[in-house]
């Protein structure tokens, strides 16, 4: 009996699949910029029973297990390594709880992150946290990385939404963390430290997720073109300074908005360096909305416009969420993540066009400026083995350590996962590194935990 006959007839339940043609579908995720491994296979979980048998198993046999949703992440998270099971969560799609008494639902791993708010909507709340990809991704991968948002400026990242946990660790064994009430502070805070973690110190199952009463009255939505996006950032800042506090503040360049327009035919102006597009909600949103206009105009916006209409609103989101598929319509994309200081906004930024200029690389910018997230996304053609062109990384390395010289971080919500692993130190510094090692093998003694990513 071979050892992965010795996990099938563990198995109560779930999907093992061993058919390399079926298997390579699993091996990448959406960054597909590293080789992945050949794993021994795939196991689609239905319960956590079944993630507890693989991995009790894996424990007992030294196996490599890589955790997987719907493999949407950026960062080579979800990359199969030799001789790993990869462990999907996919099916994994209850929702078990939806509760307008106590405002919070009980999810499993694999329901997508926009059915989490569509159940809440029923209820008459919602469910904050919006990442781009939340119509396909799930709330595990969600998790994991700690994923962001459009709204997140306002309404937090992921981890801000999240009350407890259902976890399983290396060994098998099933942990919960958290709890159903508003606060609490027994213990560790254990939920914090599995979101984000990227399936380096167990394997997330379902979550107790917060909900919130939607805004009482549509969002007042200011979207404001400028002559240099510099410019743009200026206004940025200047909203932060007045403490504005808008619940949505998207900027993206001109690369973007022309790449956007090739593809859609949207009526944008070519001529138009950035795009700023912001959202205020709430009681006051239409005061809260006269003064984001009077930031734009203050940065010098060569055009700005309001509307109440929620259609309105829509199409102008649309145009920041089609930025990554328009760029990946023109090559193959490694998208970057780094945060900064906000009032560094226009700094940054200034440097992202010197750096493109010295690499001589095309980059589309995007960003969730409202929290200083920036998203440079480096449009190329690969080398003649399919890897990543040198001038690409040295581009990346030099944005990584601006960055880092301002202040900032090397991923906002994306996570480390493969791609950013090697400059990580660079930003947490030795001492930092040694605590994540002691926690890691504290956990997962035996490194089976998606081996390879985060640290």
């Amino acid at each position: 009996m071979t050892v992965v006959d010795q996990l099938a007839a563990r198995l109560i339940g779930g999907r093992l699949i061993t058919d390399p043609d079926v298997v390579d579908a699993y091996r990448r995720d959406r960054a597909d910029l590293v080789e992945p491994g050949d794993p021994l296979a795939v196991l689609l979980a239905d319960t956590v029973e079944d993630v507890s048998v693989a991995l009790a198993w894996a424990h007992e046999h030294a196996i490599p297990v890589v955790p997987r949703g719907s493999g949407t992440g950026l960062s080579g998270g979800a990359t199969a390594t030799d001789g790993c099971l990869i462990l999907s969560t996919a099916r994994m799609t209850a929702i078990r709880e939806v509760s307008a008494e106590d405002q919070l639902a009980v999810v499993e791993a694999g329901v997508i992150t926009a059915d989490v708010d569509r159940a809440a909507r029923e209820v008459g709340l919602m469910y904050a946290p919006d990442p781009s990809s939340f119509e396909i991704s799930t709330i595990g991968g969600n998790l994991a990385t700690n994923a962001g948002g459009l709204r997140c400026v306002k309404y937090g990242v992921t981890r801000d939404s999240v009350l407890g946990l259902e976890v399983v660790l290396a060994d098998g064994r099933i942990i919960r963390t958290g709890r159903r009430t508003v606060k609490g502070v027994a213990g560790y805070d254990l939920t914090s430290l599995f979101v984000g973690s990227e399936g380096t110190l167990g394997i997330i199952t379902s979550a107790t997720l917060k909900l919130r009463p939607p805004p009482a009255a549509e969002p007042v939505t200011v979207v404001g073109s400028f002559a240099s996006i510099r410019a743009a950032a200026e206004a940025v800042a200047g909203i932060v300074r007045q403490g504005l506090g808008p619940s949505l503040l998207e900027l993206i360049d001109q690369n973007t908005l022309r790449s956007i327009n090739e593809w859609k035919n949207m009526g944008l102006d070519d001529d138009m360096a950035a795009m700023l597009i912001a959202q205020a909600d709430g009681t006051d949103a239409t005061d809260a909305g006269a003064a984001l206009v009077a930031q734009f105009e203050a940065a010098g916006a060569d055009f700005v416009a309001v509307s109440t209409d929620p259609a309105e609103a829509v199409q102008l989101l649309e145009i920041r969420r089609l930025a990554l598929p328009a760029a990946e319509r023109l090559g193959r994309c490694l998208v970057e993540d780094v945060g900064v200081p906000r009032s560094k906004l226009p700094e940054m930024f200034e440097r992202l066009e010197q750096i493109a200029a010295h690499h001589q690389v095309r980059v589309m910018t995007v960003a969730h400026a409202g929290d200083g997230n920036l998203h440079p996304i480096f449009v190329f053609d690969p080398t003649a083995d399919g890897t990543v062109p040198d001038n690409i990384w040295a581009a990346a390395d030099e944005v990584f350590r601006t960055a880092l010289d301002l202040g900032g971080t090397l991923t906002g919500e994306h996570g480390v996962g493969v791609l950013k692993r090697r400059w990580l130190e660079l930003e947490l510094g030795p001492d930092v590194m040694d605590v994540h090692r002691s926690i890691k093998n504290a956990l997962d003694p035996t490194g089976i935990l998606n081996p390879g990513k985060g640290f």
